[in-house]
């Protein structure tokens, strides 16, 4: 999944950020408790590489600001994953403004990938994207070379838009797919017993 930089002043966009549980898994906000796990699953090259923001290497330092940023934000909504079981830290997740509107992103740690955590963490943004704000459209994007994340991005409805191009710090500047999903396609998946 891929988060830009580009921000949107648009108070419709504003969320307010519940701690959203789903069957298997907590989405609340990151907290210093996540350093250690976050420092250690977001240092992997192979998620960097799909992200735009995320650096690698990652570490302790960039962690604590991760966090701190997120305490200080007052825009868009951003999420630890983590499994409801045990409490363990899984990944992150999050609606953001950008140019093109309210967008979701999400990365998952590798050693928890092929679980479907990435589908339940995006299809309990995408029900709170649609419920908390007037939006008529979310996007979401992901690198052409992803075909995890875009498996995802199929199962929660969304449809293909377009490429665009995405300035990451790790990879550089790289293709990405750009998708949407309008208010009324979600209406009538919002069971995701179809999606």
């Amino acid at each position: 999944m891929v988060l830009e930089k580009e921000d949107l002043e648009d108070e419709s966009l504003r969320i307010d950020c519940p701690v959203l549980v789903t069957e298997r898994l907590v989405l609340r906000p990151p907290h210093v408790d996540d350093l250690e796990e976050l420092a250690e699953l977001a240092n992997n090259r192979k998620i960097a590489e799909m992200l735009g923001r995320m650096p690698h290497p990652y570490g302790p330092a960039d962690a604590q600001q991760f966090v701190n940023a997120v305490r200080k934000a007052d825009e868009g909504c951003a999420y630890a994953i983590a499994l409801g079981e045990n409490g363990a830290f899984i990944g992150c997740a999050g609606l953001n403004p950008t140019m093109r509107g309210l967008e979701l992103g999400y990365w998952i740690g590798e050693p928890y990938w092929g679980r479907g955590y990435a589908t339940e963490a995006a299809h309990a943004l995408v029900d709170l994207a649609f419920r908390a704000t007037p939006i008529d459209t979310l996007h979401v994007s992901c690198r052409v070379i992803n075909p995890g994340s875009r498996s995802v991005i199929h199962k929660c409805g969304f449809q293909y838009s377009g490429q665009g191009m995405l300035d990451s710090q790790v990879a550089g500047r790289v293709p990405v797919e750009r998708y949407r999903l309008d208010r009324k396609t979600w209406v009538s998946l919002r069971s995701w017993g179809l999606a």
